[in-house]
């Protein structure tokens, strides 16, 4: 496998004709990211160009590379030079950016460049149990130790505050006295899995 570390080569795409373009950010295991790309192989109107991730040995870059989706490490410096990673999207010619487990802030020039075109999924509901250090299991050991009755998943757009950007979907799954944290992990990836793909895809064709 071949890593490609942007500041030492560029790769130019050429568009596709009419499929949207998404890139896809993930620093970790990537399950999600890798249902989004097996769920949109051979759509008509959307294609999986590319997967970045700042974790130069993150598992979500192999399973991306073996499903055949062109791979790009960034360090945590590069990431957040708002003006390479813009010209970095434009370079590959992106129309939708999608955060999956991605635990970098995105710099704001970024975000000006793709106002309403960056998606984030959240794994609580939000406005709850969000912001700074709010990610993965922090995020459900807050959910317990508060005692909630319900969790869930946020997908919204991204804005310069962490977890504020406008909601675009949320999905409830109850919570009782016997769960722990490997039962709501085990919810919340149920929730992920089944419905980031349909979201992602409804809001972008919409």
């Amino acid at each position: 496998m071949q890593k490609v570390d942007y500041r030492s080569k560029r790769t130019f795409y050429l568009c596709g004709m009419a499929k949207q373009r998404i890139g896809i950010f993930a620093s970790g295991t990537g399950s999600n990211a890798l249902n989004l790309i097996r769920s949109f192989k051979d759509h008509d109107s959307l294609e999986v160009a590319l997967v970045l991730s700042n974790v130069e040995t993150a598992p979500v870059l192999k399973g991306s590379h073996d499903l055949g989706i062109p791979i790009f490490y960034m360090s945590n410096g590069d990431v957040a030079n708002g003006g390479l990673l813009r010209s970095f999207c434009q370079d590959q010619k992106l129309d939708w950016i999608v955060l999956a487990g991605y635990l970098r802030m995105i710099p704001a020039e970024l975000i000006r460049a793709y106002p309403n075109k960056m998606i984030n999924l959240h794994p609580s509901l939000l406005p709850k149990f969000g912001g700074k250090g709010m990610f993965g299991a922090n995020v459900h050991k807050a959910v317990l130790e508060a005692g909630e009755k319900e969790t869930g998943i946020t997908i919204h757009f991204v804005n310069e505050e962490f977890d504020k950007g406008q909601k675009i979907a949320q999905f409830h799954c109850a919570l009782n006295e016997n769960d722990d944290l490997p039962s709501v992990q085990r919810k919340i990836s149920q929730l992920e899995q089944t419905f980031l793909p349909t979201v992602v895809e409804a809001t972008i064709l919409k």
